[in-house]
Formats: structure tokens, sequence, C-alpha cells
């Protein structure tokens, strides 16, 4: 364990899913309400640079398959979040989520915890459990499960959560962006109540002090019930765009739809099935019991305009804490990369390059950690672009997912089709890839100096390659990193001296 979660007198919560969209926000709300937080994580470094991290924040590395390590992190405990789901792991994730929640609740119950709380999806009314979308259907099994296990449970469970970097808000906001004419399947005509992120934490923050004899699902949503035609009408007007002109198609299945959105949105398929395949039944609110327990203060539950509104000015400011992409991608590589230099796990193949810049270390650290989402990669374009494309047609995330942040990256940032796997503030940046490639990649960029004092470029690109058709993926590249590797580092180079000379400019005494 890492830290000590003294901040606070109020109970110790556990927060399973740190490192994801709902349990990154979750954190500081909880410890703004003076409560103590400890974290359960495959990856604690990857919880290391949020704003929350330096506060009183125990971290138990563990997983919520593995007994032992939730057994450890239940220590003490007096409140346990299950954040976690195992969506798109493979054809079995329905087994997987039966397995971990049990799991949760059998050692929640042996280590005295008094209560737990489950955020799950808003399931249709009357609808038979067998003709629910395998997303929602273990959704639902995963409360029962937790219900059951003789600890006190809150199941909240909403539809279309709304919030800036939520996967339904970006695929909302891209498709209504991206097309003022659009053909969409059937499912655009079924009602929904979508509900603000900020009254979904509002209500597991409430939740952590809920009397004991309380032991419940509770529908949570927002005052409004539209459906998605109408939410996208609603979202362009709220976003100053023009009217859309929306025509639906009934024979789009949800898996084709689900490619559709994958191809207009950064949001891959893999993803936007689950969230579409959901959006088949009606989804609205059958009670507000939650209202009792958590009063509503005024102006809430957040209307869907004002959610939008609010998502929307947190999108252009740049104040994205976190994204659907905070949590990584299932199915993508995990493995660290081999740090000796002698490593004898097989081949790894190596491009390096290096360059000396006429400009300060600070400056380059600037353009290193830019780069990406609109700055780009500083080279060969098109190369990239067709790469993003090639990774999306494979069912990989391709480029769109941008950046969390337009100036600053944190470990575990997602960046276009890599993931940040290690930082070290003004001098290295190491990022894995996350596109489908047969074996694991890396790549490095440093800024250094060297004996003289100047101002040193290193990048390395790595590839660890899998089987033989790995062998072969790299050497029929390998023709091609002069030009994207190569133009990388000159680019970045020339980019850093001009970052010098227009901060030079900046402060220069006018005339």
């Amino acid at each position: 364990m890492t830290g000590e979660a003294e901040r606070g007198a109020g109970p110790l919560c556990l927060v399973t899913g740190a490192t994801g969209y709902i349990g990154g926000r979750l954190v500081p709300e909880l410890l703004e309400a003076g409560l103590r937080v400890r974290c359960l994580a495959r990856s604690p470094e990857r919880l290391r640079d949020h704003p929350w991290a330096e506060a009183a924040v125990e971290v138990v590395r563990g997983d919520v398959t593995d007994a032992e390590s939730v057994a450890r992190a239940m220590r003490g405990v007096d409140v346990g979040y299950y954040l976690v789901h195992a969506l798109g792991t493979g054809d079995d994730f329905e087994e997987t989520d039966r397995r971990a929640a049990r799991i949760f609740g059998e050692q929640a119950r042996a280590a005295g915890v008094g209560r737990l709380v489950y955020l799950g999806g808003l399931t249709p009314y009357g609808v038979p459990e067998e003709e629910l979308s395998p997303h929602l259907r273990s959704r639902a099994e995963v409360g029962r499960i937790l219900l059951d296990c003789g600890v006190p449970t809150a199941v909240l469970r909403a539809a279309v959560v709304i919030g800036s970097g939520s996967a339904s808000f970006e695929m909302l906001r891209y498709l209504t962006e991206r097309l003022p004419v659009m053909v969409t399947p059937s499912w655009v005509h079924t009602r929904i109540q979508p509900v603000a992120v900020r009254d979904v934490l509002r209500a597991l923050v409430g939740c952590a002090r809920l009397p004991d004899d309380v032991s419940r699902a509770f529908d949570i949503g927002g005052p409004d019930v539209l459906t998605y035609r109408e939410m996208m009408i609603r979202y362009a007007a709220v976003a100053g765009l023009p009217p859309r002109l929306i025509l639906s198609v009934p024979m789009l299945t949800p898996g084709l739809s689900s490619h559709w959105v994958g191809l207009v949105t950064p949001v891959p398929a893999s993803i936007a099935r689950p969230l579409t395949e959901s959006l088949r039944h009606e989804v609205v609110c059958h009670e507000h019991d939650i209202a009792r327990y958590v009063p509503d203060p005024p102006g809430h539950p957040i209307g869907f305009d004002e959610a939008v509104r609010l998502a929307l000015r947190r999108v252009r400011e740049a104040r994205v804490t976190t994204r659907w992409s905070s949590a990584s991608l299932p199915g993508a590589p995990s493995d660290p990369l081999p740090t000796d230099p002698d490593w004898a796990g097989g081949s790894l193949y190596t491009d390096r390059r290096e360059l000396c810049v006429d400009a300060p270390c600070a400056s380059l650290w600037r353009v290193i950690e830019g780069i990406g989402g609109d700055n780009g990669w500083y080279s060969f374009p098109l190369a990239w672009a067709v790469r993003g494309w090639l990774d999306r047609l494979a069912g990989g995330v391709g480029l769109r997912r941008g950046r969390r942040d337009a100036t600053r990256l944190r470990v575990g940032d997602s960046l276009d089709f890599w993931r940040v796997e290690e930082i070290e503030r003004g001098r290295l940046l190491r990022l894995r890839a996350e596109m489908r490639l047969p074996g694991l990649a890396w790549l490095e960029m440093y800024a250094d100096t060297d004996d003289a004092g100047r101002t040193v470029f290193r990048q390395r690109a790595l590839f660890h390659p899998h089987g033989l058709l790995g062998h072969a993926y790299w050497w029929s590249v390998a023709p091609f990193h002069s030009v994207v590797f190569g133009g990388m580092a000159r680019n970045i180079a020339r980019a850093a001296v001009s970052d010098a000379a227009a901060r030079a400019r900046e402060r220069a005494p006018a005339p």
C-alpha cells in the first residue's frame, strides 16, 4: 500500500475503477466530502499524476478477480464502491463480471464492510432479462449479486451519462457535429432519460451515508425524457450548430450501426456496440426514491441542455479531468517496456534518432509533451492518418481518441492510438502502442543535454514481435522509418526552435 488515507475523519471508502471515467472523478468528490479513500488498481502508477494523488489516498495493487488482493484492500473499509466491468474483454465477459462481483461481495462480507455502492445500467421496465443486450444483462446481474451478498448495497441505475469525456457524450457530440445530414438506425426514436455526471457523482457520494437498513436499487436520471434524435437536435442548438437533418433507416442493425459510430466518432466499435445495443429498449426511470436519502439541492437534477452546456464548457476550456478512454481498452497490450538492456525475452527491434537542438530543453519538452491530438505527430501526416484508418478497420482505436489535455499529459492518458506509460517531467515521455499489431511497441522521446550543455533530442522506437508475422511486419515497415521517425525527430527539433523564438519575442520589450 501507498499513502496514509488520513484526510478527513469520515468512513474509509474503497474505490475500484479509479483509473476509469467515473472512478477518477469520484475520488476527489469523496475527499471533498470529508471521507477517506483507498483505491484498488491493477496499475497503481497510473494514479500517480492525478491532481488528488498527493492527497492522503491509499493505493492497493490488485484486481477484482483476485480474491486475495480484494481481501487485502477490504481491511478496515466502511464503504466499497464497485465501478468496474469486464465489457469487451471477450465473449465470456459476462462470466468475468459474475465472478468478480461474487469475489467483491464475499470479501466485503468477510471483512465486515458496512455498505456497498454499485453504478449499473438502467434496464427497461417489463422487458425479460434474456431479451436485454449482453451489456445491460450483465450490469443487472452484477447488481443482483451484490444485493444478495449479505452486505447492505445501493445499486444506482443510470442510462446515458452526460459529461465531458464520457463515451455517451463523445458519441453524441461527434455524431451531431460531424454530420449535418445523417442516416440513422431506428434506435434514434427510443426514449431515454439522460443524467448529468454531476448528479451521478452526487448520488454516489451520498450513498456512503445511507442508513444500514437500506439495501436496494435506485433509478437515477435527469428531468428530461428524450429520444436520441431529440438529444442530437438539442445538442446542435446548445452548441450553436445549424439544424440537423436526421433520417432513420430500420435495417441498420446494432452491429452495423456500431461500425458506423466507430467510423464517425472516436469511440471504437467495441465500445459503441454495447452503447447502441442498450438503446434498443426504452430506458426511463420509474422512481426517484434516492431523493429521500440524498436530497436534490436547488437546480438538481440538472436538465439535458444545461448538462451539455457544462460539458462543452469543460471541453472548450480543456478542463476534462477524465475521459472514457481513461480506462485501458480491453484487449490492448499492457506489458511494460523491458528495461534490461540484455533482455532475454526475445527479439527487440529498435529505431534510434538523436539530434542537437538549438533551443532550451524546456522548449523541447513543451513540444514533446504536446505531441498528438490536434498537434499531430510532426511527420508524414498522410501515413499516420492511413495507419489510424487501418487500425479502425481492424477493430482498433485509431487516431481519433486524441488527448485529454492539449498541453499536459499524465501516466495512463490515452494519446491517439498510444497510452502514456511513463513520464519523467521535463525529460522523458514513453508511449505504449494500443493499435492492432503483431507484437508490442513503444515510442520514447527524451529532452536531454550533452556534456557541452547543448540540448539534445533523443527518440527511440521499440518493437517486440510476436511470431513470424511480427518479424515480417517490422521488416516490411523498416524502409519507411527514415521518413516517419526521421522526419518526426527533425520536425520536433524545428518546433522546439520555433517555440523558443516565439517565447523570446514575447519577452522582448516593446519598441
